[in-house]
This record gives structure tokens, C-alpha cells and sequence, in this order.
């Protein structure tokens, strides 16, 4: 079998067990708070794995990435809200891009 399909079979059925366990596993409700609290931020701190190397990534150089990841956490710290943030850190990569 060629290593990309051989690849591509497990990769799918890791994505498959990752998806149906749970569901077959887990028939009642997760009592327990400490799991509780942990699935409650899974989808967080997958999107901000995931976002996080794009940021940094997605402009010409990573310090003006960095700079506009910085003035995001801030605007968004101050209770702003998304537009006023994306808005912000796009100026600070703009400015920063022109100086660099």
C-alpha cells in the first residue's frame, strides 16, 4: 500500500475514534466538576492554538504580528468590542509594516 494512503487511513480513523468514542463511551451525564470544567475549555484553547501561528504568520515580518497580537489581548482586556479590536490591530500591523 503506498505510504499516502496508508497515512491518510489512520489519520482518518483517529479523527473517527476521536469522534465516536465519546458518544458510545459516555451514555450519562459527567458529574464530576473537574471534567466538567475541562471540556468547558477545550474549544477555546483549540481556537487559540490554532489562530495563534496564523497571527504571527500572516504578516511580513513577526514583529508586527506580535505587536498586533499584543494591542488585540489589550483592546479586548478593556471590554472593546471585536470590530474596535480587529480594527486596532490592523492599524498597529499597518504602522508597523511601514517602519519596517
Amino acid at each position: 500500500m503506498n505510504k499516502f494512503y496508508l497515512t491518510l487511513l489512520l489519520m482518518a480513523i483517529a479523527t473517527y475514534l476521536i469522534r465516536v468514542l465519546p458518544i458510545t463511551l459516555i451514555r450519562k451525564e459527567i458529574k464530576n466538576k473537574y471534567i466538567r470544567s475541562f471540556l468547558y475549555y477545550v474549544p477555546y484553547v483549540t481556537l487559540s492554538v490554532m489562530t495563534f501561528p496564523a497571527i504571527i504568520t500572516a504578516t511580513q515580518s513577526w514583529i508586527s504580528g506580535a505587536l498586533a497580537l499584543v494591542t488585540a489581548i489589550i483592546v479586548a482586556w478593556k471590554k472593546s468590542n471585536l470590530f474596535i479590536t480587529a480594527a486596532a490591530s490592523c492599524f498597529v500591523v499597518f504602522i508597523v509594516e511601514l517602519f519596517i
